[in-house]
């Protein structure tokens, strides 16, 4: 992580003077899909409303969130042309807002703006945040979703840090709030034992190490377990011919089914949605038309081509053919958020987080967004996941359908909306 010197005296509450100082807001996401689908009890019902209507705060806070899942995934896919990208929309939204309750002036406009957000009183925003986490906490009691918060804090800095600032990531983000002796030797056990049992025991780590320069960590879990509504028969899974990006023909194991899906197609490309649970989360599928090229396409994907392309689905009975894969993928995101407007807040004595200290926020700027990311699509259902850590220093449709080519794919809420991971296909078993 990147440092930066400065000397900071007369700091109340602190034993000794700071020289580099970080505040770390960190999120993780877990999402997995396993179950027996060998069940004879069948499918469950399906969940066709969301279980009350939704205000308009909620409704900004699900559209801003779209709007910003295609916005990043354009930007960080123009870096990486030729790789496979798996990003977490939901997880950099929600630790960027996190931080965001800590911007004032420019910084927090910026921040704002980027996130897709409207300009309304921060509570909203905050209220709105905190309506999705319990909508999608309770919506399926067929797949298990949860959702974790925590704010761990170095014991000697929380007397600089607004008290309204912690009581809001605990009312508005569920948040659990804990001063620690970042020094000693505990406090990164500590931490990282947080990060493996709020993910089932799938990221096991998010720190490496606390420095000296650590002040603060905010970080959010989340975790998902359903199953494919209909399952793929392994038995029936064997290797297929992809053709990548650049034409070259590769040999993946592609998994195959009749029906259990819907779908659509138009001069686009064809859209294939599949259904985990209760339907109510399900991974939408975008293949674009013959010739047109994967990158291309996603650089012209917004929200309202991505409304289009799943609006009007249909129950299929055609045979799908869906190929295995499985990625890990690491991201630095600064870049990708400044392409998309946020400058201020990465800005050494530009940025203002007063909101998060009065005493040091004309100090403090973000220098670090980071996400990693894993996903494994297999015949039983989907193992996602995601951290995002945000560092913050002071200055100082065919008779069958084959997905067969580079292909867009997301993990949704379907009802609202709201897309909890995005990602690009270029070669199956690519790192």
């Amino acid at each position: 992580m990147r440092t930066v010197h400065s000397l900071v005296s007369n700091v109340a509450g602190m034993n000794t003077l700071l020289r580099r100082t970080h505040v770390v807001l960190g999120f993780c996401v877990l999402a997995v899909g396993c179950s027996d689908p060998t069940s004879s009890q069948g499918p469950p019902p399906v969940i066709n409303s969301l279980p009350r209507q939704l205000t308009p705060s909620e409704q900004a806070i699900a559209a801003s969130s779209n709007g910003f899942a295609f916005s990043l995934l354009r930007a960080v896919n123009a870096t990486m042309p030729d790789s496979n990208v798996f990003i977490s929309p939901l997880s950099a939204s929600m630790a960027l807002a996190m931080a965001m309750n800590g911007a004032n002036g420019g910084t927090y406009d910026e921040m704002r703006s980027t996130l897709g957000l409207e300009p309304r009183p921060l509570a909203d925003l905050n209220a709105g945040y905190r309506a999705l986490i319990a909508l999608l906490r309770g919506l399926d009691a067929t797949v298990d979703f949860r959702i974790a918060n925590a704010v761990w804090y170095r014991d000697t800095f929380g007397p600089s840090v607004a008290p309204t600032f912690l009581a809001d990531t605990k009312t508005f983000f569920d948040a659990r709030a804990a001063g620690l002796d970042f020094a000693g030797p505990e406090a990164l056990g500590t931490i990282n034992a947080w990060v493996k049992e709020s993910t089932g025991g799938k990221i096991a780590k998010i720190l490496d190490e606390i420095s000296p320069d650590d002040m603060m960590f905010l970080m959010n879990a989340i975790y998902f377990k359903g199953a494919w509504r209909v399952p793929f028969d392994p038995r029936k899974t064997a290797d297929a011919t992809f053709t990548t990006h650049r034409g070259t023909l590769v040999r993946v194991p592609m998994m195959t089914r009749q029906g259990g899906f819907r779908s659509r197609s138009d001069s686009d490309g064809l859209t294939v949605e599949l259904s985990y649970g209760g339907d109510a989360f399900v991974m939408t599928i975008l293949l674009p038309a013959e010739g047109v090229d994967i990158n291309a396409f996603v650089g012209d994907l917004t929200a309202s081509r991505w409304t289009a392309a799943t609006t009007g689905l249909a129950e299929s009975s055609f045979d799908l053919y869906l190929p295995k894969f499985k990625l890990e993928r690491s991201a630095e995101m600064i870049s990708p958020l400044k392409a998309l407007g946020m400058r201020q807040a990465f800005v050494p004595e530009g940025a203002d987080f007063t909101r998060l200290s009065p005493s040091l926020g004309r100090q403090l700027y973000i220098n670090a967004v980071r996400q990693k990311t894993y996903v494994d699509v297999n015949e039983e259902g989907t193992e996602a996941a995601a951290v995002t850590s945000v560092g913050v220093g002071i200055t100082s449709l065919p008779p069958s359908i084959r997905l067969d080519r580079p292909f867009v794919f997301a993990i949704r809420e379907r009802l609202s909306g709201s897309v909890l991971f995005i990602g690009k296909i270029v070669q199956p078993g690519k790192a």
